[in-house]
């Protein structure tokens, strides 16, 4: 029997930390990186994607923006809320409040500065610590619905997570990084890519959408095998 080296892929997902599909995405891709381990391993990269590039400071209460976006029912609401829980499930995902006591309004917020903070994250510490940061913003938003359209709030979770306080809030103020953001939005675009979680494995492979763990196997092995 002939061992084959592990191949090491890199995967750049265009996300916003708003998406709870890119979050059920990251929970399958995850299982299915854990069944190929010896296999195929992954550098995760995190490119910016806005859900809603034209929200305002103050957010939106999140059911009355998806009624207003998608013209969809109190009840078709409800039913989109009870898949995306059963899919978060299955990833090994939550989507679901853990603070204590009831649970403030769920909102949806605008997210360029956690963009450029993620940027930041990528060009200074590298992809495992950048992606310790989205997904402390991702439990930010969904488990703890702080309000991560606020520079203040994001620097706090820039901070818990390990990173440097000043040096953040410095990279906020970075001309050139907010047009490196502008730049890879405009990729994606380029890319067709039309909604998230997208990911493009190797440079060219686009898999959209958060695909269940046997498709992501099956396509990380195409593209190894191709590499």
């Amino acid at each position: 029997m002939v061992d084959f080296p592990m191949k090491t892929l890199t995967i750049d997902i265009w996300s916003d930390v708003m998406c709870p599909w890119c979050l059920v995405g990251w929970g399958n891709l995850r299982q299915a990186l854990d069944r190929l381990d010896g296999e195929i391993a992954a550098e995760i990269r995190w490119r910016p994607f806005e859900l809603n590039p034209d929200m305002p400071p103050g957010g939106e209460e999140q059911e009355a923006h998806l009624r207003r976006k998608y013209g969809r029912s109190a009840a078709e609401g409800q039913a989109v809320r009870e898949q995306m829980r059963a899919m978060a499930q299955e990833a090994g995902v939550s989507l679901e409040w853990q603070g204590d006591g009831e649970p403030p309004p769920a909102m949806m917020w605008n997210t360029y500065a956690a963009h450029r903070l993620l940027a930041w994250a990528l060009d200074s510490a590298g992809p495992e610590r950048q992606g310790a940061l989205k997904l402390a913003l991702f439990a930010a938003h969904f488990h703890h619905r702080r309000p991560i359209g606020d520079e203040d709030v994001l620097l706090d979770v820039a901070e818990e997570a390990g990173f440097d306080r000043a040096a953040a809030r410095a990279a906020l103020d970075d001309a050139a990084l907010a047009a490196r953001v502008r730049a890879e939005q405009r990729q994606a675009l380029d890319l067709n890519i039309t909604g998230v979680p997208a990911m493009v494995i190797a440079g060219k492979f686009l898999v959209p959408g958060a695909q269940p763990v046997d498709s992501y196997v099956n396509a990380l092995r195409r593209v190894a095998a191709k590499a």
